[in-house]
């Protein structure tokens, strides 16, 4: 047994927070209430939807159990196309590959398109203590970037912000108009960010896929910051996890379309990029070199778990985020992880250590939603019962979880305790067990003086 983690600690207490802050509620509301009219729209242009998620979890799922296979097959194949491919076990190992290549190339100035991989080893942090200028170029990461957060949501990282919000954190960081409107905004950042792509000596981006076959990358976007970032410096680093393999070409066909339905509620995403490595002979745009960095950072201890390995097949899309009920009431940065809600809850405790996060996985209501939408048919809410089962199994849990579990297992489970204990009782022993736990802002219920069963005695005559 142990106590309970500082980890766990921290997320109580912002979870109890933010959960009764009414004008948070509101914004999230708002903003998932047009995601959620969007999706339904965009998943208006399937003829078989549940055909498509089948196929493409079958997909994702029988790659993820060749991985050594597709790993190698993709680096055979980028290295030919010219470019270099980089292993990295941990965050530590792919931030010094990185420096590395920018001291190597005296790079000071760098431009950063939307990637979450690059959010969980803390890239732009250690840029910063090498005298690097990181900036991020996709609109809801730069306004994050320039508020001094991370960002919200895996898909938008400024969704708890308001208009009202991003016009205020502008006219504190450029002294800009506080009441510009959005497309005032938009226009001011684009106008912003031409400058740094100009005068940028390398680009960063992740990848959504990469393809074995032909050994590239694929990435999907809706702003254009990620071609220009690919494309103006002289150097590209694409940083990927292991896991975001897809066997062939012809698959992102297949899941090009499910990313952006379930992601966005499009069709397609405006700008969808396959890169194959460095420009080659009279190309005229492109990188003159070109890495990827295939990141571990615990995804084979994920790897190993046979049961939960199944959530390595995430596309990123965000759907179980805007669907789950605890996410829309804590907010993604209660979680204080890179990957929040219900998909964050499964894969963090082995990315990072069960242990000091196993609390993550019974932060949910397992209503299931979270499966009912994912377009790759990971059973999360059963993955989060397995991750569950693991945290008790090692030990993970206080006396007081022990005991409460004890007592009210016996109390429960027999009919003549419940009939002897009376109301006071009941709401002793729950004031002592339950209190505690159900927060100061609710009123616990109380018992009734007699039992169902006693009553229902009672009034048929019966003894």
């Amino acid at each position: 047994m142990v106590k309970s983690s500082a980890e766990k600690k921290i997320f109580l207490k912002k979870a109890e927070k933010i959960a009764f802050d009414k004008v948070h509620r509101e914004k999230i509301k708002f903003n998932i209430s047009r995601y959620d009219k969007a999706v339904d729209k965009g998943k208006a242009i399937y003829a078989n939807l549940d055909l498509a998620r089948d196929r493409a979890g079958y997909i994702k799922y029988k790659t993820i159990n060749e991985l050594e296979r597709y790993l190698i097959e993709f680096e055979d194949n980028f290295t030919r196309n010219g470019g270099k491919v980089i292993w990295a076990a941990d965050a530590r190992e792919a931030i010094n590959a990185v420096l590395k290549i920018a001291r190597e190339n005296k790079v000071k100035k760098v431009v950063k398109s939307k990637s979450m991989t690059t959010e969980e080893i803390d890239l732009n942090k250690f840029l910063s203590q090498g005298n690097i200028e990181s900036v991020e170029t996709d609109l809801g990461e730069f306004i994050v970037q320039q508020a001094g957060q991370r960002p919200y949501h895996i898909v938008t990282p400024a969704m708890h912000m308001s208009k009202e919000d991003i016009a205020g954190l502008y006219h504190r960081k450029f002294n800009t108009d506080e009441n510009l409107t959005p497309q005032e905004l938009t226009l001011y950042t684009r106008k912003l960010l031409r400058e740094k792509f100009i005068h940028a000596d390398m680009g960063i981006s992740g990848a959504n896929f990469l393809i074995a076959d032909t050994g590239s990358i694929a990435l999907t976007e809706n702003e254009g910051n990620a071609m220009l970032s690919m494309s103006f410096p002289k150097i590209h680093i694409a940083i990927a996890g292991i896991e975001k393999l897809i066997p062939r070409l012809e698959n992102l066909g297949l899941f090009w379309p499910l990313l952006a339905s379930h992601g966005t509620g499009q069709n397609m995403t405006v700008y969808n990029s396959i890169i194959s490595g460095p420009r080659k002979g009279k190309e005229k745009d492109g990188p003159e070199k070109m890495y990827v960095i295939l990141l571990d950072n615990g995804r084979t201890r994920l790897l190993a778990k046979e049961r939960q390995r199944q959530a390595l097949s995430c596309i990123r899309c965000g759907a179980c985020l805007n669907a789950c009920p605890v996410y829309k009431n804590i907010g993604g940065h209660t979680y204080d992880t890179t990957y929040s809600g219900p998909i964050g809850a499964v894969i963090t405790p082995y990315m990072k250590d069960l242990k000091a996060y196993n609390h993550l996985s019974f932060a949910s209501s397992l209503c299931g939603k979270c499966t009912e939408v994912c377009p790759v048919k990971i059973p999360i809410h059963q993955l989060l019962l397995a991750n569950r089962d693991d945290a008790v199994k090692n030990g993970f849990y206080t006396y007081f979880d022990k005991a409460s579990i004890n007592i009210s297992t016996k109390v429960l489970s027999s009919r003549k305790m419940l009939d002897m204990t009376g109301g006071k009782m009941k709401n002793f022993g729950a004031g002592i067990f339950v209190d505690s736990v159900w927060g100061p802002r609710r009123e616990l219920p109380k018992f009734a003086d007699k039992s169902f069963s006693k009553q229902w005695r009672e009034k048929h005559g019966e003894k």
